[in-house]
């Protein structure tokens, strides 16, 4: 076994190496500042790839009315009054210069004749402003980032799993991780780190996330280096997650597919938006859909499997080859599935973390100084429910925000303190798993985990649900004590799985305990023993193992914006 250890040194260290760290590192390295990235898997394939609607900014390029404040107010509208105002306004201000940042690094949006850069209505937005590339809109804002940092030559090390921020005295200085494939250790020195490392969706049996991202680790690095969560439990279902095969579980039908005119059909054949919202139907926004499909599983009316049917085989079958043809294609590799002849089985299914690491709105800094989040590791734009298109520019307009207060922070250090302690600790750490033969396995205690946030924190929760949930979380963390770690000849997977568990487990203590202290119901949060929204609960609540839950207050919103918030119509758009 390897167990040499590499030493780096740069001015700011980015960790994650989807779009919004790779727009952060772009931002460094074109004001001359050293940055190095790390990631765990391939930059090629981060989770930013599977972004297919679109990216919000009121361009006005076919509505020539839209502004940002409008933007602003469609935003807060639909978080349920969760999102943080002066976030909002950062990142509606700073859309359109996100856009013109991705045509300068070359991305092809789809345009109109005269060459305007097309744009789409996309769900709760009052005008069209959801610019787009396809239906794969993240993979080519990915694949535009990626080239560009090439250009940069900006050092990517997207093979190192990142175990534990370096901190001392409330100060980060660096970060430590393994190779995933030949185990060597990196201990990174850095004036500043910006955590860009994703959500915590991976953690219920159903997401739309890939095995081994999203498992939480910006909440658990986060936190282990003294900053704190806000809202987890917050958490976006998605209506449209198909159910087999097993390791595809979750794996999304694009909603267009109800755009397109799909209809939704328990197992008698009924069209059950009848009864949840008859103006809308399948148009209803995410948070509506996911709760009725929940409903008519939880109540029987479901498939044997425990979903609805979604059906588009009504639909002439060029109409299905044009406009869904992604869809079309993936039912037929993943299940050999005509969608032109039978219906799909869906479910909702985990999909974004509207919460995460608590930021302050101007420039994304934490509780710890030196240390930043952002994209869907942060939290502040979204509240109770994501508006659609709004995750993409996030990751710009932040991504150069937090670039820019890095490099102040690093020029500003007069002297940089490390620990040895610290680094120790976390060298020990990972000596200690790697040292591990326990009987218990690491990927039976992550389905543990998955099974019981979803049997007790999925669309629909309660008081006695959410308490024995936390009771079998803490049966799981007793056994973790007991893993056994097997690194073999094909690389160190064991080991990162390892650090998974222990950021899911910590990732689903605070969304149950989240949970449990919203007695409401609000948006994507569910509450069947309180069904009523409570004007009282218009707070955001900031989690850590030290304090727990406490509530803090959502600043008003401005009155220009204010007045701009209006019931939205969805006729003719298409759903988020």
């Amino acid at each position: 076994m390897n167990a040499a250890e590499r030493r780096l040194a740069t001015a700011v260290l980015v960790v994650g190496t989807g779009g919004s760290g790779l727009r952060a590192a772009i931002e460094l390295a074109e004001r001359g500042v050293d940055v190095i990235m790390v990631g765990k898997r391939p930059r090629s394939d981060a989770h930013t790839t599977l972004a297919a609607g679109g990216i919000n900014a009121a361009l006005g390029t076919m509505d020539a009315q839209d502004s940002w404040q409008q933007h602003a107010a469609d935003t807060i509208k639909e978080s349920y009054l969760l999102a943080d105002p002066r976030t909002v306004e950062v990142v509606a201000q700073g859309a359109a210069r996100g856009i013109h940042d991705l045509e300068r690094y070359g991305m092809a949006f789809a345009r109109e004749d005269d060459g305007r850069i097309s744009q789409r209505f996309f769900g709760a937005h009052t005008y069209r402003r959801t610019a787009f590339a396809g239906d794969y809109t993240g993979l080519e804002i990915q694949r535009t980032l990626v080239r560009r940092a090439e250009q940069l030559n900006i050092p990517i090390l997207d093979t190192v799993y990142v175990t534990r921020l370096l901190v001392r005295d409330n100060v980060v200085f660096g970060a430590y991780g393994f190779d995933v494939n030949d185990g060597t250790r990196y201990a990174v020195h850095a004036d500043a780190v910006i955590l860009a490392t994703g959500g915590h969706t991976r953690i219920w049996r159903r997401t739309s996330s890939r095995r081994d991202e999203n498992t939480g680790d910006s909440f658990r690095l986060a936190v282990l280096a003294g900053a704190r969560i806000r809202d987890p439990e917050l958490v976006q279902f998605h209506p449209s997650g198909i159910l087999a095969p097993e390791n595809a579980a979750g794996t999304l039908v694009s909603e267009a597919a109800r755009g397109e005119g799909g209809i939704l059909r328990n197992a008698a054949g009924e069209r059950f938006m009848e009864r949840y919202d008859p103006q809308r139907m399948e148009l209803s926004t995410r948070d509506r859909v996911a709760l009725a499909e929940f409903t008519e599983i939880q109540e029987g009316r479901g498939t044997a499997n425990g979903g609805v049917w979604l059906d588009v085989s009504h639909l002439p079958r060029e109409t299905i080859m044009r406009r869904l043809p992604r869809v079309y294609q993936m039912m037929l590799e993943l299940q050999m599935l005509d969608i032109t002849v039978n219906p799909i089985e869906i479910a909702p299914t985990a999909h974004y973390s509207m919460g995460g690491v608590w930021v302050r709105p101007e420039d994304h800094s934490t509780d710890v100084a030196g240390l930043f989040a952002v994209g869907e590791a942060a939290s502040g734009l979204h509240g109770a429910n994501r508006l659609g298109g709004n995750s993409l520019i996030e990751l710009l307009v932040y991504g150069r925000i937090v670039a820019e207060a890095a490099a102040a922070y690093s020029a500003g250090l007069e002297v940089q303190r490390r620990s040895a302690a610290a680094t120790a600790e976390a060298r020990a750490e990972v000596h200690g798993l790697l040292a591990a033969d326990g009987p218990e396995n690491v990927r039976a205690l992550q389905r543990a985990v998955r099974d019981t946030m979803t049997a007790y924190a999925g669309v629909v929760r309660d008081e006695s649900g959410l308490r024995t949930g936390l009771a079998d979380l803490d049966a799981i963390e007793a056994r973790t004590a007991a893993v056994g770690i097997h690194p073999d000849i094909a690389g160190f997977q064991d080991l990162a799985h390892a650090f998974d568990l222990k950021s899911s487990t910590l990732a689903a203590r605070a969304t149950l305990a989240a949970a449990l202290e919203r007695r409401e119901t609000r948006g994507c949060h569910n509450r069947g023993d309180y069904p009523e929204l409570d004007p009282a609960l218009r707070v955001n609540l900031v989690w850590s193992p030290a304090d727990g839950v406490v509530r803090e207050e959502v600043e008003p919103v401005p009155a220009e914006i204010a007045a701009l918030m209006a019931e939205v119509s969805s006729v003719g758009k298409l759903v988020e």
